[in-house]
């Protein structure tokens, strides 16, 4: 059987068939992972530690030279996220008011546009882009939770900054780049972590999330994911090429929702008790365009990615 082979003609195959697999098995049948032992702690609750080795993998191939890089692109990309999830969410709450337009809410809007899938970016990152692009996820790792959203609705006395998120992330990298900085044998060695270790934590990210979500959200939930891959994806690609980048895949791999990002609505409405009624279908939306990006995110990555070859392939072919 030609396993990889075919895993590699899908976009993002590495990523999204695990991922898949997951999401499938949670769906139908919950219970099949939580039976205890290895089987729970590598399929379900997995993917922290296994996506701590591969930041830590990822590090190591990070020069120390480049590292200035990284924070550039983590703090454009970041800002770019955040500001056109915060101008749409609040443009359609000053047009049409709370309410929102075809059943997305403001609320909805800023929380599943300026939250992004780390680790979904990580992946992207790693297999498309560069180690300055990976590097870049210990910025970007502060959009994840309910800070920001509550900042751009005026709430943000209610949270507090996620420092200690923050810092866990950059931990790994950090320690990679020094060993791997140090040792030129140890770079080399744990280079084969960068693709080798994706599966094993796409699979219980996948198990974390439940199909049915995106039923129970409706047209409205698909319709968000859509938005959140599509615009917040492009904005930042386009922010890198503005900023000088040659190579801007990184921006399009931002184009997420992470699954956290399901219990914002509640912790803004714990924030401002005039929400408590959008809530329930604020979470099922973005839950939904959870699902939606995971899987639209990198099969954007993979057409751009074969667009822009063929581009330079053609630039190539003329110049000579």
């Amino acid at each position: 059987m030609q396993i990889k082979k075919t895993i590699d003609k899908i976009p993002g195959g590495l990523m999204v068939i695990p991922l898949l697999l997951g999401a499938i098995i949670n769906t139908f049948f919950p219970k099949a992972l939580e039976i205890g032992g290895f089987t729970t702690a590598m399929f379900k609750q997995g993917s922290l530690p296994i996506l701590g080795v591969f930041l830590f993998c990822m590090g190591s191939q990070l020069s120390f030279k480049v590292a200035p890089k990284s924070l550039k692109k983590g703090i454009i990309l970041t800002v770019v996220k955040y500001g056109v999830g915060v101008v749409i969410g609040l443009g359609v709450g000053k047009i049409f008011g709370p309410a929102g337009i075809l059943g997305l809410t403001p609320l909805a809007i800023i929380a599943a546009m300026t939250n992004s899938n780390g680790g979904l970016y990580v992946a992207l990152a790693g297999e498309y882009g560069d180690e300055t692009d990976v590097g870049a996820v210990s910025v970007l790792s502060i959009n994840d939770g309910p800070f920001f959203t509550m900042l751009a609705l005026g709430a943000s006395g209610f949270a507090q900054v996620p420092f200690e998120a923050f810092v866990a992330v950059i931990v790994p990298i950090g320690l990679g780049m020094i060993l791997g900085n140090l040792d030129e044998e140890m770079r080399k060695f744990l280079a084969s972590g960068e693709k080798l270790l994706i599966p094993f934590f796409a699979f219980p990210l996948g198990a974390g999330m439940n199909l049915a979500n995106v039923f129970k959200a409706g047209a409205s939930g698909i319709i968000l994911g859509v938005m959140v891959a599509v615009l917040t994806g492009f904005a930042g690609y386009f922010a890198l090429k503005l900023s000088g980048e040659k190579r801007a895949i990184a921006g399009l791999a931002e184009g997420s929702t992470a699954g956290n990002a399901v219990g914002t609505p509640a912790a803004i409405a714990a924030a401002d008790a005039s929400l408590a009624p959008i809530v329930a279908t604020a979470t099922a939306q973005i839950a939904a365009a959870c699902i939606v990006t995971a899987f639209l995110c990198p099969a954007i990555v993979v057409m751009m990615d074969k667009y822009l070859k063929k581009k330079e392939a053609a630039k190539a072919q003329s110049a000579a």
